[in-house]
């Protein structure tokens, strides 16, 4: 008898039974193989034991020896034959459950008892998913650089990866409202922010009017001040925070703007997406500008939100 063999790799295994229960024996076959090959030749070795005993008590200690004898050499060629071998796996499959609960049970005991060169299973060179893939990539330390296992591991990703993911989230967008005049202490604090392109809203941020744009602030006469309504581009493209990033490139590519306001199905503003955005999940690393005052929007929004709706008396539902 021989432990059915995993098809998929530990961590695709891992994967597969959260999402369903029927991957939950497989896990356990391959995280017991150690103990249960342990177990199983501990049983074919009190098996052996026995038979040598009974031989004995049957035929006397000479005849007896000569025959358990025999059997140990011929053990091996016997197991090799088709109906055998499918004999034994037969009754391993109905065994099989009491034995993976004993090898659970006592698995220290198993470890301890394993002979060299009795491990787990190395993983299977089929892979099953990309996942299994980008786990395989992350092994490859000696054959693949740092930087060319992100990019990689980032453009497995890509294709299953959301808007809402990467987005710049609500909580932290800054905009300026339609009707501000453009004057020199406000194109200051314009600049000060660190955005090339920022929403314009009309009352509040799920009505962005238009989108401002830094480099054509630099052409304004300063002794007259102009409204952000007539500074701004009227045109602004809005995508859906479910929208794939694969998606998202091919609509910068098309409308060959740099900033897109993300909604939700009420058409309520969650989120401002760049183009900058979508290249960083693309090639697995950040791309760093001298002007971002924060590195990571999505960080200090999450920092940031610890503190919302956080009443004395709130009850969170």
């Amino acid at each position: 008898m021989h432990p059915v063999r995993p098809q998929y790799s530990l961590a695709e295994l891992k994967r597969r039974s959260k999402r369903s229960d029927a991957y939950l024996l497989e896990l356990d076959r391959y995280e017991l193989h150690a103990a249960l090959v342990t177990l199983l030749r501990s049983i074919r070795a009190l098996l052996l034991v026995l038979l040598v005993v009974f031989l004995i008590g049957a035929f006397g200690w000479f005849l007896g020896i000569v025959l358990a004898l025999i059997l140990a050499v011929v053990y091996p060629a016997i197991a090799r034959f088709k109906s055998v071998a499918k004999g034994g796996q037969t009754l391993y499959a109905k065994v099989e459950p009491t034995l993976l609960d004993l090898a659970a049970k006592f698995e220290r005991i198993f470890q301890s008892l394993r002979e060299p060169g009795v491990s787990i299973y190395e993983a299977p060179t089929r892979l099953h998913s990309r996942e299994d893939l980008a786990e395989l990539i992350e092994r490859s330390k000696e054959v693949v650089g740092d930087n060319e296992r992100a990019l990689l591991v980032a453009a497995l990703a890509f294709p299953e990866k959301t808007v809402n993911s990467v987005m710049t989230p609500r909580t932290v967008i800054d905009f300026i409202k339609k009707g501000e005049f453009l004057g020199p202490l406000v194109l200051d604090e314009l600049h000060a922010l660190g955005h090339s392109r920022l929403p314009v809203i009309a009352e509040d941020i799920d009505h962005v009017v238009g989108i401002l744009h830094l480099r054509d602030l630099l052409s304004l006469d300063e002794r007259h001040s102009s409204t952000a309504e007539k500074a701004m581009e009227k045109k602004v493209y809005y995508i859906r925070e479910d929208d794939t990033l694969e998606h998202a490139l091919s609509a910068f590519i098309r409308t060959r703007h740099h900033l897109f306001i993300v909604i939700n199905k009420n058409r309520e503003t969650v989120g401002l997406l760049t183009l900058e955005d979508v290249m960083e999940s693309l090639i697995g690393r950040k791309i760093v500008d001298e002007d971002d005052i924060h590195a990571d929007l999505r960080a200090v929004a999450e920092r940031e939100g610890k503190t919302n709706n956080a009443a004395e008396g709130r009850v969170d539902l």
